[in-house]
């Protein structure tokens, strides 16, 4: 640092070019001048060509010290340019007395500034610096408000209108990044066309053109098929898709009473081989079912049922939009299974069929939120995944929120007794949420 600031300041005092029939006596002076580095300390000693060296300057060369010594350096050379042009002669001798006035002036210390980069445009930025640091200094003017923003603000505060911070969305997909089974690239296009799609395949109200069937029996034939799909152990798409094929084809046949349980046998044994790996046999069923059903039975039913559906089974069911819905509420194992305990409350009430599958889903999510008292009750992140806000979804939670209350002392027990043992948390019995869904309505309702 120190010979590099040496060569600076002979370059300065030499007036900037040398002429070119004096260069070469230059050189001449300078290399007679050269030693061998003494030392490798951060110091700075000129050497004056009489070999008389200057008292050393003891400070460090520092990147801000450095920048003064360059700026010190010339300041003098444009101060002599200005008085006499300098003659360079061959002994060098002018040069060493520039470098020795150089270097009286520079054993001056000052007060250090802040760092500054040594480089061609040094005093470009140092100018800057001061102004900004100037313009950092001056009071700031005082901020004064209109008489429209006062009002404005005073109308937001009596409304109860507030500019409130906008909840984020959370990237539920980015854990999955890596798993190729996540499609993680494509889910968001299968949901929108899940949304499409359910709505096309949907069973429409059926139950005024039944004549022996009616909604409590298809009630009693849910809650034995609930109890034969958790003996049996089965996946829990095997039962949303036993009661999508019950509700479709009931609604595009007249069935009697008498063959309702073989409908709904039929029909898990079609959803058993279309979900399962394994899937029961029919001996199974026929056993389940007490031997009320032949296996020719079961099988003509199973045939007949698919042809009238058209052998089509590839629906969005309620389960398609919880497993979405799930990830997106950010929730515990506890609120997983509250959610599944509402949405199997929710196979069994005729009502629902009048909501699409996302709502129900959406519905049993936001119920189970709600029983849990989570906070928020409903987040910007569910908003955006589901497509439906808090007031869409009243409608269809209290019908839930009412199967829950009711569950206890209603004869259907199964999906109740299922849901109070520890294996699934006992979710069952948190008190239903009946006080606050009649708070939320009221509210809806002002």
């Amino acid at each position: 640092m120190a010979t590099r600031h040496q060569a600076v300041v002979s370059q300065q005092q030499k007036g900037g070019v040398v002429p070119a029939g004096k260069q070469k006596a230059a050189t001449g002076a300078d290399g007679k001048n050269r030693r061998a580095l003494g030392d490798i300390g951060n110091m700075v000693n000129v050497r004056v060509v009489e070999g008389k060296p200057l008292p050393p300057i003891n400070r460090p060369i520092t990147r801000s010290f450095g920048a003064q010594l360059l700026a010190n350096a010339q300041a003098a050379t444009a101060a002599a340019a200005n008085k006499k042009p300098l003659a360079v002669p061959a002994d060098g001798a002018a040069v060493a007395t520039g470098a020795a006035k150089v270097a009286k002036k520079v054993t001056v210390k000052l007060k250090p500034e802040h760092v500054i980069e040594i480089s061609p445009d040094t005093e470009e930025k140092t100018k800057e610096e001061s102004e900004s640091s100037s313009s950092r200094c001056k009071p700031s003017k005082k901020k004064v408000h209109s008489l429209t923003k006062v009002l404005t603000a005073r109308s937001k505060a009596a409304c109860g209108v507030t500019d409130k911070t906008k909840e984020l969305v959370h990237d539920i997909d980015a854990p999955d990044a890596n798993d190729q089974l996540a499609v993680v690239d494509y889910v968001e296009d299968i949901y929108k066309f899940y949304k499409l799609a359910e709505n096309t395949s949907r069973p429409h109200d059926y139950m005024d053109s039944q004549v022996e069937v009616n909604a409590k029996m298809r009630a009693i034939l849910a809650d034995w098929l609930i109890e034969v799909h958790h003996k049996f152990e089965l996946q829990p798409e095997t039962l949303y898709l036993t009661m999508y094929v019950i509700d479709r084809y009931l609604s595009m046949e007249i069935v009697l009473r008498r063959e309702l349980q073989l409908v709904g046998v039929s029909a898990m044994l079609i959803a058993c081989k279309y979900e399962e790996i394994w899937a029961p046999e029919v001996n199974d069923f026929i056993c389940i079912s007490d031997r009320a059903y032949t296996r020719e039975q079961i099988l003509a039913m199973e045939k007949g049922i698919l042809n009238k559906l058209g052998w089509n089974l590839t629906v969005p069911t309620p389960y398609v939009f919880l497993v979405r819905f799930l990830k997106a509420a950010l929730g515990d194992k506890e609120l997983e299974h509250m959610v599944f305990f509402f949405a199997e409350l929710a196979l069994m009430q005729y009502s629902m069929i009048m909501f699409c599958p996302s709502m129900v889903a959406a519905s049993a999510v936001y119920a189970a939120r709600c029983t849990l008292s989570k906070s928020p009750l409903w987040t910007e992140t569910l908003r955006r995944h589901t497509g439906f806000s808090e007031p869409q979804l009243l409608d269809c939670t209290q019908i839930l929120v009412n199967s829950h209350s009711a569950a206890p002392e209603s004869k259907l027990k199964v999906v109740y007794k299922k849901y109070s043992n520890e294996q699934f948390g006992a979710v069952a019995l948190q008190p239903p949420a009946t006080k606050l869904l009649e708070e939320l309505n009221a509210s809806r309702k002002k």
